[in-house]
């Protein structure tokens, strides 16, 4: 579990989070929605280590690491996985190359263990026969699978996605949401999604963190959200006449139409 405490973050004297409370619950798909500009990208890497706010607490099951040392910190990102938005392999190494990489930077394996379990990883994320593909050979689908499998190459604790359906089919970006979504109960990771696919809302929304003008606005589940008279919130997530449709329709029929909606939408797209 992460617990986001009094969290303010500023550039330049200008205030991008304003005391920011969250928590992101191990074993859930925690997401954080927001327009661009509304501070999500910024908590993020607040959580991740890449900015440190001026006031608060972040703590990884009660480590703050705000205020860890050089070494703690180290420790820390050994268990930590990230999925960049745009996958970040590196184009001169074989898919399996790509997985074994944190392998090699950050465990004590040997080679033929490292192997094993990278292959295992791309198992996991149905990628056998593509370990010795290059990047440019295979699609956008793929090449985000390979970035899962890598990420969960050290079995982390914390599991950091940035936008990843970014630049996805509808179909493709709901098989990533499923896949994020099994392996963070299959492991009981504590995984925090970035994202403004109200589709991945839908679906997998098991703990949401609405965050508007740098203010933590709203916080439920994706069965919540579609009653919620948070204005700002509705603004965001209903601003489509399709979203308006499934609104409509799952409010008509229940918490059980979930799945026939999350379809819906991903047919008219």
């Amino acid at each position: 579990m992460i617990e986001v405490k009094n969290v303010t973050k500023s550039f330049d004297g200008r205030t991008v989070l304003f005391d920011i409370n969250a928590t992101f619950y191990t074993g859930k798909t925690n997401l954080i929605i927001g327009q661009s500009g509304s501070g999500k990208t910024v908590l993020m890497k607040s959580l991740v280590g890449l900015l440190t706010p001026e006031e608060g607490e972040i703590l990884f099951d009660g480590r703050d690491m705000m205020r860890m040392s050089t070494e703690q910190r180290k420790n820390l990102r050994r268990e930590i996985g990230m999925l960049f938005q745009g996958s970040a392999l590196f184009d001169s190494e074989t898919v399996l190359g790509n997985v074994m990489f944190p392998l090699i930077m950050f465990s004590d394996m040997n080679k033929a263990e490292m192997r094993e379990r990278a292959e295992f990883c791309l198992e996991r994320v149905n990628l056998v026969g593509a370990e010795n593909k290059y990047p440019s050979e295979i699609s956008g689908g793929m090449q985000k699978r390979v970035a899962i499998a890598r990420a969960i190459a050290l079995n982390p604790k914390y599991l950091f996605c940035d936008e990843p359906n970014s630049g996805l089919d509808p179909r493709t970006s709901i098989l990533i949401d499923e896949l994020l979504h099994d392996i963070t109960h299959e492991y009981n990771i504590t995984t925090v999604i970035n994202t403004h696919d109200m589709n991945s809302v839908l679906g997998i929304g098991e703990n949401i963190i609405f965050i508007d003008k740098g203010h933590r606005e709203w916080v439920g589940d994706m069965h919540k959200i579609f009653g919620t008279a948070n204005e700002a919130l509705n603004d965001f997530v209903f601003a489509t006449d399709l979203f308006q449709e499934v609104k409509e329709y799952i409010l008509k029929n229940g918490r059980t139409a979930h799945g026939a909606a999350r379809r819906d939408v991903m047919q008219k797209k």
